[in-house]
């Protein structure tokens, strides 16, 4: 009987160094657990005293800007709040938030706890589904019908890139960039991908330059032409016609061609016959971005 008391008591004693050392570090590199409801994903997650959270989103050279560190910073609680749904988490007085800055690690913001263990009320963070960025979509009949200026820019044989004539706000771009779309030298289909993804559409790619963006059951095909350097930068008909090619033979409810060349008249008639496809050209990049930063 003694016996089995002490094998008893050991087992239990076992138990609890384990809990302890179990609450004091934890510590998780798993894909898994990557994501917690959002398109941020978690690299690593520590605690201690403190909660530590590392996004693996990459820095700016310059640092995270406010926009970005709010973002970060608001949703590394949300992080530690779903955590603590599964694991013990007591007494933890400080969040804090990384990311990679020069494949190491840079802090980027930290938040203290007015009570310990008490996380603040939830501030439903802009990346989480049910907190989504205006739709896009709902504003594209708005797009520019015309293309002012069109017979001399087409004669041009050089595009500058396409960041240096698009205005991306911070609260954008920080959204972007946690997405791994990097605001200064995406292209125009990073940026509208990006977008449409900020505003809840779940993004599939169907070819190397096509893409099905879905959201309540609603499917658009993303059609992205590129501008290569020495090209004529404006779209030519051979382009417009396949684009409406592809999205009869994709079924899908909407389409969209975008590309950092100008737009030939033709799309014009071509949206007037079929408004379901539309295309995001040069000189309407920036109609689309204000569309959602101001919807």
């Amino acid at each position: 009987m003694e016996a089995v008391v002490a094998i008893i008591a050991i087992v239990v004693i076992v138990a609890l160094v384990i809990a302890a050392a179990y609450t004091t570090r934890l510590r998780w590199r798993s894909t898994d657990d990557a994501e917690i409801g959002s398109d941020v994903r978690v690299a690593e997650f520590h605690v201690r005293n403190e909660a530590q959270v590392f996004f693996d989103v990459d820095l700016p050279a310059e640092g995270a800007d406010d926009a970005l560190t709010d973002l970060l910073l608001r949703q590394a609680v949300e992080v530690v709040r779903e955590k603590r749904k599964h694991l013990p988490m007591p007494g933890i007085d400080r969040v804090i938030a990384f990311a990679r800055s020069d494949e190491d690690w840079a802090r980027v913001g930290a938040m203290s706890l007015e009570t310990p263990g008490e996380l603040p009320p939830e501030t439903r963070p802009m990346l989480l589904p049910h907190h989504e960025m205006p739709d896009p979509l709902e504003r594209i009949s708005d797009l520019p019908s015309h293309a002012p200026g069109l017979e001399t820019r087409a004669a041009e044989e050089a595009l500058p890139p396409i960041r240096d004539e698009v205005a991306i706000p911070s609260s954008v771009a920080a959204r972007l960039r946690a997405q791994g779309r990097d605001p200064v030298s995406a292209g125009a289909g990073d940026i509208v991908l990006g977008i449409l993804r900020c505003s809840g559409y779940g993004l599939s790619q169907d070819a190397p330059d096509r893409w099905t963006a879905t959201k309540s059951g609603r499917r658009v095909m993303v059609k992205v032409v590129p501008h290569a350097e020495g090209e004529y930068p404006e779209l030519d008909e051979a382009e417009v016609r396949e684009a409406v090619v592809d999205f009869v033979e994709s079924r899908a409810d909407r389409g969209l061609l975008v590309t950092e060349k100008y737009s030939p008249y033709e799309i014009y008639e071509r949206e007037r016959r079929d408004p379901r496809l539309r295309f995001i050209t040069r000189e309407r990049i920036q109609h689309f971005v204000d569309s959602l930063a101001l919807g």
